[in-house]
């Protein structure tokens, strides 16, 4: 699978990008239909010190892309929010895919 980075507003970060290669290594490993994905990551600036630093992730995979975004405090647990809300859309397209041979 190929995993490309873009930043808005933030500086590359090599450990942001290992974080979010392993999480969706182990996406790939369960949904191996998985073609590319993106991740987004960019800083927005909110009146809550929980949120602003967004984590958005899209793939490309058989049928429409998949996207999920969050945001938080930091890009780690957007990061991981982001993955969760992509498995439980690949669960579902998966599920699609049985149903429809």
């Amino acid at each position: 699978m190929n995993i490309n980075f873009e930043y808005n507003g933030v500086k590359a970060s090599n450990r942001l990008e290992i974080l979010a290669a392993k999480q969706l290594s182990k996406l790939v490993d369960k949904y191996d239909f998985i073609v590319r994905s993106d991740v987004f990551f960019k800083t927005e600036n909110t009146s809550s010190p929980e949120t602003g630093m967004i984590c958005g992730i899209r793939l490309s995979a058989p049928g429409p892309r998949m996207f999920a975004q969050s945001s938080h405090g930091n890009f780690e647990a957007s990061i991981m929010e982001t993955i969760d809300e992509l498995q439980r859309q690949l669960k579902r397209r998966k599920e699609k895919m049985r149903a429809g041979r």
